[in-house]
């Protein structure tokens, strides 16, 4: 499926077995709704690309607690260094196959489970 025209953000998981998931938004609350919508349902994905390989029985998935609140977004204020829960974010640059880029990093070493997402600079 094509990005709808009011695409802003696209974001694309591709699982292991090759099953793409994209998530299209046309602004950052409908952009944090797909995200915490997608980590809700993520085992039921799971479990039904098994049971279509085969590999297992489809597992029912209840999800009766709330959904966890999605953690606040450093502010980006003009001549202070945004920080997030692993301490001041990195401003860095780079030069990337859409152009170049500019953005805050997380502190937190790369690999890391909790690492923050970075805010990119437009």
């Amino acid at each position: 499926m094509a990005a709808p025209d009011s695409t802003k953000f696209q974001v694309n998981y591709k699982l292991a077995d090759g099953t793409l998931i994209n998530l299209y938004a046309s602004d950052v609350r409908e952009l944090e709704t797909g995200l915490t919508d997608l980590s809700m349902v993520s085992a039921l994905i799971t479990s039904t690309a098994d049971s279509f390989r085969g590999n297992a029985a489809p597992v029912a998935v209840h999800n009766t607690a709330p959904a966890a609140p999605v953690a606040p977004r450093p502010q980006v204020v003009e001549g202070q260094t945004p920080e997030c829960k692993h301490g001041q974010m990195q401003f860095r640059t780079g030069n990337g196959a859409k152009g170049p880029w500019k953005a805050w990093m997380c502190a937190s070493p790369k690999g890391t489970p909790d690492k923050c997402d970075a805010i990119w600079v437009r």
